[in-house]
Order: C-alpha cells, then sequence, then structure tokens
C-alpha cells in the first residue's frame, strides 16, 4: 500500500476508507495537545498563546514539528466561544487552561441578553487568524478548528446547575436558549472553515448521556449538534465529535449524531463501541493517565489495543495533562507505526 500524507490518511479514516495505518491526531479545543514540555521547546507559553495568534498558531505547529501529533489544532481551551456571549474567563497560568469564572446570563430564559459572537474581535478573531497563519504554512497536517459544543457552552454561559434544571422545568425558553446558542456556535466553525480549518471538532463534555439520559440526550445533544454538522461545508475532510463518559445508556442515539467520527473517554470500551456504531468512524482513546504518569513503553501497548479494538483514528482519550512527558506523547504515533510494519 501507498505511504499515504497525514491529511489524505486522515480524510480516508473519516470516511472509513482503507489506510496505509490509522492516524495518530489530537484535535485542539477540549483535546488540547500542548503540554509545559511542548512550550519550553519552543519558547512560547501560555496564557500569552491563548490571547495571540502567531503564538497560537506557532505553538500548534510546535506539536507537530516535535513528531506528537499528525495534525495541527486550535485553540487550546473551551472558553472562546463563552466569552464572547459575555462569560467572564479567567487566563490560566502555563499548567491551567483558561476557565469560565462568571456566568453571563442566570436563567435560560434571559438568552435574549446574551451578546452574539463577533468574529472580527477579541480570541474568536485570535483563533481565526491562527488558522490562517497555519494555512499559509501549506502544511501536509491538517489543520483542526475547535469549537465547544452546544451543551457545554451552554453551560459556561449560565451555570451547569441551573441549566440541568431549567432543561427539564423550562422546556421552551430552554430550547430558543439552545437555538441562540447553536446558531453562534455554527458562525463561529464556518468562520474557521473560511479561515482555512480543514476539519472542525465538536467537544461537548457537557452533553453526555451520563448526565441527560438518553431521552434529554437525543433531545439536546443530539439534536443541537446534528444543526452544526449538517450546517458545515460538505468540501472538507470532515468533521469529529468528543462525547465525555460512559456511552452504554444511549448508544442508539449517538448513533444519529451526523457527525463523520465520533470520540470518546477513556472509560469507553472501543470494542463494545464498535460493535454499536456502524454508522461512524470511531476515535480515541488511550487514556490521559497513563500519558501522563506512565512510560513510553505502556503508551504504545495502549495505543495498539485501541487500533486492535476497532478505533480508525488514534488519540488520546481527552485533554493531555500539562505535565505529560512529551516522549509519552510521541510514544502513540510510535506504536502505531511500529505495528504497521510488523502488519505488513
Amino acid at each position: 500500500m501507498v505511504i499515504m500524507n497525514e491529511k489524505e490518511r486522515l480524510r480516508k479514516a473519516m470516511h472509513q476508507e482503507t489506510t496505509d495505518r490509522p492516524p495518530c491526531i489530537c484535535p485542539g479545543g477540549m483535546m488540547n495537545m500542548i503540554t509545559a514540555d511542548l512550550m519550553d521547546r519552543k519558547g512560547i507559553s501560555w496564557p500569552e498563546a491563548h490571547q495571540k495568534a502567531e503564538m497560537m498558531a506557532d505553538l500548534a505547529l510546535a506539536n507537530y514539528e516535535n513528531s506528537c501529533f499528525e495534525n495541527v489544532g486550535v485553540p487550546f481551551c473551551m472558553t472562546v466561544e463563552a466569552e464572547a456571549m459575555g462569560a467572564q474567563v479567567t487566563m490560566g497560568n502555563k499548567v491551567n487552561e483558561p476557565h469560565v469564572s462568571g456566568y453571563a446570563v442566570h436563567s435560560v430564559s434571559e438568552w435574549k441578553r446574551i451578546s452574539p459572537i463577533n468574529v472580527n474581535k477579541g480570541r474568536v478573531k485570535v483563533v481565526l487568524d491562527a488558522i490562517r497563519i497555519l494555512k499559509s504554512k501549506n502544511l501536509d497536517a491538517p489543520i483542526i478548528g475547535n469549537i465547544t459544543g452546544p451543551i457545554s457552552t451552554a453551560c459556561s454561559v449560565v451555570e451547569p446547575t441551573v441549566f440541568y434544571r431549567e432543561i427539564r422545568k423550562k422546556r421552551e425558553d430552554a430550547h430558543w436558549y439552545m437555538q441562540f446558542v447553536t446558531n453562534e456556535i455554527i458562525k463561529f466553525a464556518r468562520a474557521q472553515i473560511e479561515a482555512g480549518a480543514d476539519v472542525i471538532a465538536v467537544s461537548d463534555p457537557s452533553g453526555t448521556g451520563e448526565i441527560l439520559g438518553p431521552k434529554l440526550f437525543e433531545e439536546y445533544t443530539v439534536k443541537y449538534n446534528n444543526q452544526i454538522f449538517d450546517s458545515l461545508q460538505g468540501d472538507k475532510l470532515g468533521t469529529i465529535m468528543h462525547i465525555c463518559g460512559q456511552m452504554r445508556s444511549v448508544y442508539p442515539q449517538a448513533e444519529q449524531i451526523r457527525s463523520n467520527v465520533l470520540s470518546f473517554d477513556s472509560c469507553v470500551a472501543m470494542g463494545e463501541a464498535r460493535k454499536n456504531l456502524v454508522k461512524h468512524a470511531l476515535m480515541g482513546n488511550v487514556s490521559t493517565w497513563a500519558l501522563e504518569f506512565g512510560n513510553p513503553d505502556k503508551i504504545k501497548s495502549l495505543a495498539v489495543k485501541c487500533w486492535k479494538d476497532g478505533s480508525d483514528i488514534i488519540s488520546p482519550a481527552c485533554g493531555l495533562g500539562a505535565k505529560s512527558p512529551i516522549a509519552n506523547i510521541q510514544a502513540i504515533r510510535k506504536g502505531i507505526i511500529e505495528k504497521s510494519k510488523e502488519v505488513k
């Protein structure tokens, strides 16, 4: 089989076509791929890299240049959309990502008070400019643009316990709220594609079936994420959706999600997911605990097991801990390459 470049390998894997071996990627966003080791090697650090496009692009590129993953991706957190909609965000430090420290509204009923996303200002513009810079590099590696899913964004604009209560008690207002949030996310996702993103990855950890249960998972997570996937241009490589938590109770509903790829947490048995999800390429799910505290040989074996169990795209199960050693991260790709040579 002809050896493929990174972009072609990912495109085929996302559409469940034959590849020379599985791609090894880490999208960005919630599935952040930046570590302190990488920052030290590049001489660029958080929190500055969250707010300056050139730094953001260079740090994303460092991940690829140091043979960690076969893609570049921005941003490195899940707070860009919520901040643009009026939430207060604390920017963190070198080993802690930005987090929401103040909510924009107190109830889903107040959705008309939320600020629309402006793609020409703030960190939204920083992300788009970083994508444009990466696009100008003419890389073989795919550029992955990241958005925070609609449930997770909604839980950052209003306090999560309020949101989960009101989707049951104020259903009509909750759906108006979710529609507004989803429309704004679509605006940001389309802008990322226009800036040069090859793939859009959506991470929606707050939309897990473990919290919502099958009925609300379908009513909220599936419905609003599908609006995003349906709205994106069809001529790019494809789309990815990451869902946290166990999936056993919501496999039938997850099969309705119209993303090319579904990505899972390490608590999901990939073999079980493969049996239940036949319409999607699957991605994951090397333990991020092992990536931070294990050793390269262990990581290689975990990566190969993911492949054997049915994963089409090998990746960490979630965002990397910032203190994860770079040798452990590089071991994912090394393990897959070594095993692919044995198979041949």
